[in-house]
């Protein structure tokens, strides 16, 4: 099978299901696992892929997300006669049925589900955690909110998202932050890349920790490693 994933995590993934070789095209964001640059040519990015040159390579499959691509880009795929396969995972579970059914698409139904059975068992233990805020961009001042895997993983390794019940990625302020009392600050360093000096303005309000963005956006191999790292994340003392 001929694949070109638009979705970098599930780049990633299709390279672990052991199909490194079905892969004829990525976007400039897949650059994981190591190899994948040297190996597979981009066509654009995730947001304006190169339709034309994607449509020209006739591959068998297309994989795309709904949040990542624009819908304008998978009709357009669509209308060129491909086969896109659009993903949307909202939880962890929904996550984890993804992996199971590209898993049986690619015909690495074994290797998918010992990726299932390693997330089980991440999340086998409930753990009690701290109320969280997670920033998802800087100017303006967005967090994690509902609807959202980003949202479900932390609730699931035992956290309280301060900002569940709003929108998907709701505008706040400091002054809100305030007034909603994390006990734990989380800033990731995708999609906005938050660095030491946002750590220190943060941490005036609470303990804020800068953490790797694919741990809390990307699903895939990645998913039992990012549950076992955001568990101990919460349980440890956050002073």
């Amino acid at each position: 099978m001929r694949i070109v994933s638009l979705v970098p995590s599930l780049t990633e993934l299709v390279w672990w299901l052991g199909r490194d070789d079905w892969l004829i095209g990525r976007t400039r964001f897949c650059t994981e696992p190591e190899g994948l640059i040297e190996r597979v040519p981009a066509f654009g990015g995730t947001k304006d892929p190169d339709v034309v040159a994607i449509a020209g390579l006739r591959p068998d499959l297309v994989i795309t997300n709904r949040e990542e691509n624009r819908k304008e880009d998978v009709e357009a795929l669509e209308a060129a006669g491909l086969r896109v396969v659009l993903t949307d995972p909202n939880s962890v579970d929904e996550a984890v049925a993804m992996v199971a059914e590209l898993g049986a698409l690619l015909g690495g139904d074994e290797r998918a589900q010992e990726l299932v059975a390693d997330i089980d068992a991440a999340l086998a233990a409930p753990v009690p955690g701290p109320k969280v805020f997670v920033a998802v961009w800087k100017k303006p001042l967005l967090g994690l909110g509902s609807e959202s895997y980003g949202n479900d993983l932390i609730r699931r390794c035992g956290a309280t998202n301060v900002l569940a019940g709003r929108p998907r990625y709701p505008e706040t302020s400091q002054e809100e932050l305030i007034a909603l009392a994390p006990d734990l600050i989380l800033l990731p360093d995708e999609p906005y890349r938050f660095r030491e000096r946002d750590r220190k303005e943060f941490s005036r309000i609470a303990p804020a920790r800068l953490v790797d963005g694919k741990a809390l956006w990307w699903y895939g191999p990645r998913m039992p490693e990012a549950i076992r790292q955001l568990r101990a994340l919460f349980t440890a003392p956050t002073g």
